[in-house]
């Protein structure tokens, strides 16, 4: 993601790499939609301001989308996508099930954007988009986003599957995940800085608060068992970052540092690894943190389906054209 970060492989050797579903970059371009939709990110703005105001979970909502989208056969809003008679999209795999939301905003910004530039800008673009400036509304950083991605024609559930990392994930499985789609594990942990807003179930961490885990602070634990009983309210959300819930800063490597991580997967980044050297920089730098991310959200954001994958610009992100 090394910031925007088209690889420098002649196209035939790029394509080769694409086919054999190794890591792919796009060459996107900040200005893709300067003459045929001129207005397209102000318009992604005005949906998601009101959104993010309303409720401030949807911005981390969104931003989740898109990692979920890019990390299963790249950034092509194949997670947007219904399922059909030929295939089993992702929207039901583990991860995503009951989990990830944000659709109807999705769907909303797609509607205007259709009004003003048809069959021009691609639901993929819209989410990434609509990532960057949910990090930006929850004063977070914001970044120049390059566009010109295409949307596929089809999902994978079982890619879903096998591509997201879990709750329960160690660093060691987190840096060989992010290694897969080329990620170094610097941008893995700075991207793991998403969790400094938005919530996650009581399903998804009862085990690291009722004594499974020792690495975890008394009080923070005792915290979450009150809303998170042993047994029933699987459903029931708690903050990843308790001080800042709704803020996009860098307390959410301060409470690692504290050992307040809510999932097994957010305090293994600083559980005496080699992350801990990172986190314990981000906790006392914000603006450090924030470039990195930005920078690593960008990259992110370049991975592309593997050559000879059908892609379109859709009408409707929720099915084909």
């Amino acid at each position: 993601m090394g910031f925007l970060l088209a690889r420098s492989f002649a196209v035939p050797t790029a394509a080769l790499l694409c086919v054999l579903l190794l890591p792919c970059h796009a060459k996107l371009s900040t200005k893709f939609y300067a003459k045929t939709c001129p207005n397209v990110e102000s318009i992604v703005r005005s949906v998601m301001a009101p959104a993010v105001a309303t409720e401030p979970r949807m911005g981390a909502s969104i931003i989740r989308l898109f990692f979920h989208d890019c990390f299963v056969n790249g950034c092509d809003a194949s997670i947007l996508l219904d399922d059909t008679p030929t295939f089993t999209g992702e929207k039901n795999a583990g991860a995503n099930a009951n989990s990830v939301r944000g659709y109807e905003v999705i769907d909303a910004i797609k509607t205007r954007l259709e009004a003003a530039c048809k069959a021009t800008v691609s639901c993929a673009d819209i989410i990434a988009l609509a990532a960057r400036d949910a990090v930006n509304l929850l004063r977070g950083p914001t970044w120049n986003v390059p566009l010109g991605r295409k949307d596929s024609r089809a999902a994978s559930q079982s890619a879903a599957n096998a591509n997201l990392p879990g709750a329960g994930s160690s660093a060691a499985s987190l840096v060989a995940a992010f290694a897969a789609k080329g990620l170094s594990a610097r941008e893995m942990t700075a991207l793991s800085g998403a969790h400094t807003v938005g919530r996650a179930r009581c399903l998804l961490f009862r085990g690291r608060i009722y004594g499974a885990e020792t690495n975890i602070n008394a009080t923070f634990a005792a915290a979450r068992r009150q809303t998170c009983p042993q047994a029933g309210g699987d459903g029931n959300l708690a903050p990843f970052d308790d001080q800042t819930p709704d803020t996009f800063d860098n307390a959410y490597y301060t409470g690692l540092v504290a050992q307040r991580g809510l999932l097994h997967s957010d305090q293994e980044l600083f559980n005496g690894g080699s992350q801990d050297s990172l986190v314990r920089k981000y906790s006392g730098n914000g603006k450090i943190f924030a470039g990195d991310f930005a920078k690593a959200m960008v990259k992110m954001g370049g991975l592309v389906p593997a050559a000879g994958t059908p892609t379109e610009v859709r009408l409707n992100c929720r099915m084909p054209n």
